[in-house]
């Protein structure tokens, strides 16, 4: 079905006399595998008759080849999967494999897509970036610190690099534009944090998709933002050498030495914000993150400090 649909993806018309001669089938049989395309994928394909099949667009798929050319400063390898139930988890089953880190998981679907608290990353086929790279950690728990939050600007770096100039950062995982979601990053651990353990760096970013409603949270995408398709590949390229770069920044000098820049870069800084912790809420005024990432409130006049995977931030209506 995926050999089908590459014959297709330049948006040209090919008929089903052609399309079955290059796949060694009957011209039915193709008819078949496009209806699975249209139903598995969500893809429209126009049907002319006299003119055969077509993209209602041209399709770009993820190359890791191409990938690996567009890379200057770094040399990960990565696995591109058509479809499959979550980059994290992949990246997590190749770890217990015994695959060496570093390493990239890309895909074109997710079946599983997850953000954090167990929410749904809705992960359509071939218009946005699924992303997890592994990375092995001996015996530093610094290395660890605020460490969602180095990925954080890395994934804006490099959506302010492609022209997306208004994005900005929301406290502890996500990417913004106004209050619209563009990309979100899943940290996973697998090992002990005191000796050697694996971390999977999950980043999701919405590329080229125009409209999802099974999304639950206001969203956009740097399509919507620009008006304009973006080449996933040299996307992924990108967001490679800026995560080499802020990486080897945190290592250097611990979350410190990214702390000021994330601050500067984070839109609800000053803001008036409820902080969820399961059934709990506090209302507080945004001062800032500490140098291990965790976020400090005013409230009622003294300065807090929380962190921890399972706190969600808002925006107060007053704010």
């Amino acid at each position: 079905m995926l050999t089908l649909l590459k014959l297709l993806k330049d948006g040209r018309f090919h008929s089903g006399q052609a399309l079955g001669a290059a796949l060694g089938v009957s011209r039915s049989a193709v008819w078949k595998q496009l209806q699975h395309l249209e139903a598995e994928l969500g893809l429209s394909i126009h049907k002319v008759r006299g003119r055969g099949y077509q993209l209602s667009a041209p399709l770009a798929l993820l190359d890791s080849s191409e990938i690996s050319a567009k890379a200057v400063s770094y040399d990960w390898p990565a696995q591109v999967y058509d479809s499959i139930d979550s980059t994290n988890a992949e990246a997590l089953r190749a770890v217990e494999r015994g695959q060496a880190a570093p390493f990239v998981v890309l895909s074109e679907r997710q079946t599983a897509g997850r953000g954090r608290r167990g929410r749904k990353w809705v992960s359509p086929f071939a218009e946005n970036v699924y992303y997890s790279l592994v990375l092995r950690i001996d015996g530093g728990m610094r290395q660890l610190e605020g460490l969602s939050l180095v990925v954080g600007l890395a994934v804006l770096q490099t959506l302010r690099e492609l022209g997306i100039a208004a994005a900005g950062l929301k406290w502890p995982n996500d990417v913004l534009v106004g209050q619209k979601k563009i990309a979100g990053i899943l940290l996973e651990l697998v090992g002990d944090p005191a000796d050697v353990c694996h971390v999977v760096l999950g980043v999701g970013i919405n590329v080229n998709m125009q409209s999802a409603d099974e999304v639950e949270q206001q969203w956009t995408s740097m399509r919507l933002e620009s008006g304009k398709m973006f080449d996933r590949n040299q996307l992924v390229a990108l967001l490679g050498e800026m995560l080499q770069r802020y990486l080897a920044r945190h290592q250097a000098g611990g979350f410190l030495a990214i702390q000021s820049e994330w601050e500067q870069n984070h839109l609800w800084q000053g803001r008036s914000v409820s902080l969820i912790a399961g059934v709990n809420q506090i209302d507080g005024e945004v001062l800032g993150i500490d140098g291990q990432g965790a976020l400090r409130l005013k409230v009622d006049g003294v300065e807090k400090v929380f962190s921890g995977g399972e706190l969600s931030l808002r925006l107060r209506d007053d704010s």
